[in-house]
Order: C-alpha cells, then structure tokens, then sequence
C-alpha cells in the first residue's frame, strides 16, 4: 500500500484522537480550567481557612479530575472485556515500567512547579492557546522545555552505552 492510499485504520484511529481532543478540550473549557486562577485557587490551600469551608479555596479541580478518573476507570474496565485487540491497532499498549525513579520524581516536581506557579497544565494551556497571550507563552516555553529535555535525554543515552 503506497503512502498516499487510505488506510481505513489510520482514518479511524485518526477519528478517535481528533473526537477524543475535541471532547477533551470541550471539557476544560466548560469546566473552567483553561482558566489559570481556578487551577490556582485549588493548588491555593491555605483559602479553605479564610472565611467559611471551603473559603477562598477552589475545589472544582477535584471535581473535573474524578470526573475523568472515573471515566476512565470504567472504560479500562469495559476495554478489556470488549475486545482482546483494539479496534485500530494490533494491541494495547501497556505500561512497561511501574517503578519509581529519580526521572519520574524529578519529572513530576517539575511538571508541578509549572503547574503551580503559572496555573497551566499542558492540554488547559494548549485549549487556550488561541484565545490567551499568557497560554501561548506558557505552551511555547513548554514545548521549547520537553524539546531540550528530549535532546539532553537523547545525547546521555548514547553516552552511556
């Protein structure tokens, strides 16, 4: 099959992510995380004691994040008795590490001072984008960041073997 014949498959897989961004994207603006002051007002404890519970805190973060947890949850569950295979690909793609090391901490202190100081995680900074000069810096630095990371990451491997 050449490059240029269309692949059923790809289409379909193409589909799924396009829907599955759309929806994902659709879910943040709804819920009014793309908006950094509530990611801020939820990562900002120390509100709950000012003024009655939950004060000036936020808990909406929460809401949102066991919301797509429990979605999740439940279609992990269904995926596996479905279907042995997925429907666009030859299989499921599994974790091949479940062990806690120094990249995976350094990694998510990282991601978490990001996260805390602008208010932004990626797909929140990517659905505002278009619409904030402060999400279009924040995504800039951060796709300029996992670049660097990468290429760092890239050069020590082959040091090392």
């Amino acid at each position: 099959m050449s490059e240029m014949s269309p692949n059923p498959h790809r289409a379909g897989r193409l589909g799924l992510a396009f829907s599955a961004g759309l929806i994902f994207a659709a879910g943040l603006v709804i819920s009014g995380m793309t908006q950094p002051l509530k990611v801020l007002g939820f990562l900002d404890v120390t509100g709950a004691w000012k003024g009655p519970f939950p004060g000036l805190w936020d808990p909406t973060l929460a809401f949102v994040m066991g919301g797509a947890v429990s979605v999740t949850l439940v279609a992990f569950a269904w995926t596996q008795r479905i279907s042995q295979v997925p429907y666009y690909g030859n299989q499921f793609h599994e974790p091949s590490k479940n062990q806690i090391d120094l990249p995976l901490v350094g990694g998510a202190l990282l991601f978490g001072a990001g996260w805390g100081l602008a208010g932004y995680c990626p797909g929140p900074a990517l659905a505002s984008a278009l619409l904030s000069t402060d999400a279009l810096l924040f995504t800039g630095s951060m796709l300029a960041g996992m670049l660097i990371c990468k290429t760092f990451l890239t050069k020590t491997a082959k040091i090392e073997s």
